[in-house]
């Protein structure tokens, strides 16, 4: 199978997790489209979703140099085990590249024409999405199957952005959704549905986050081996309530607050157990 993956930046360790989670599933990129490091889309994008502290320690990490041991520059510690190479770590796209041997391409939109013509190029069956714009029409149907998303929420029940601190206030499980995108926002029909089952040992909603993404890494496996035995398909969603708004947007900063002592309750519920009397 032919996979492209799709990333934010040359810089983002999901999108090199993914790479690498593919080579050593045999399925080694076809290629590699990352939006330059300094998008303006992607900068606004992460900093209404994860605030501006966080981006600036995320730039910190990533670019600027670092002396001492690499795993400094490592911002989601749960994505480890696939950054991990022989000495240090894989800390751009460029580097998983020139490990495993696949091509990659930069640009500024990945729906502009030069975007869809590289990615025809490659001639891919999957296109994997790790980061980026909102994707047109167009480069949709370019792979043969899809454009593979791994949502941090349960669909259709939270839909959007934010979605585990959405799931936390809604009393709705915490999970990831594997699904094929369509022109909608989180609509496409879904392959895989994953409750998460270590919330209890999330220690922060950033700690939360990032063990999400890397279960959606590792998830994702599963899912490309089923797609190439021909045991995977993919189902439309079914909303048992089709008049109930399920899209979030991102959340306000006392919301994010009430989410994070609803998660901090719930490791206090989990450890102390239920109190009965």
């Amino acid at each position: 199978m032919r996979v492209v993956i799709l990333s934010s930046s040359l810089y983002s360790e999901t999108a090199c997790a993914m790479a690498v989670r593919m080579a050593k599933l045999g399925q080694v990129p076809a290629g590699a489209l990352a939006l330059s490091t300094l998008n303006r889309r992607t900068l606004v994008r992460k900093l209404g979703q994860l605030g501006v502290g966080e981006v600036a320690r995320y730039a910190r990490a990533k670019l600027i140099p670092q002396s001492g041991n690499s795993r400094e520059r490592v911002v989601n510690p749960h994505l480890e085990p696939w950054l991990k190479r022989d000495v240090g770590m894989f800390r751009s796209l460029r580097e998983v590249a020139a490990f495993y041997e696949f091509p990659v391409a930069f640009c500024d939109d990945q729906n502009s024409s030069d975007s869809i013509a590289r990615l025809k190029e490659w001639s891919p069956d999957l296109i994997i999405f790790a980061g980026g714009n909102v994707l047109r029409k167009q480069l949709l149907e370019v792979p043969r199957l899809g454009v593979l998303n791994v949502h941090l929420g349960l669909l259709p029940e939270v839909r959007g952005m934010s979605s585990p601190e959405w799931s936390l206030l809604n009393h709705i499980p915490i999970g990831i959704t594997i699904h094929y995108m369509d022109a909608g926002i989180d609509t496409g029909p879904v392959l895989q549905r994953s409750e998460y089952p270590d919330v209890a040992q999330c220690e922060s909603l950033n700690d939360l986050r990032n063990r999400l993404v890397a279960f959606g890494v590792e998830r994702v496996g599963s899912v490309i081996e089923g797609l190439i035995r021909g045991t995977m398909f993919a189902a439309p969603q079914s909303d048992p309530d089709p008049d109930k708004d399920r899209q979030f947007f991102v959340m306000h900063e006392w919301l994010q607050k009430r989410a994070a002592e609803r998660l901090a309750a719930s490791r206090r519920f989990t450890v102390a157990g239920p109190v009965h009397g």
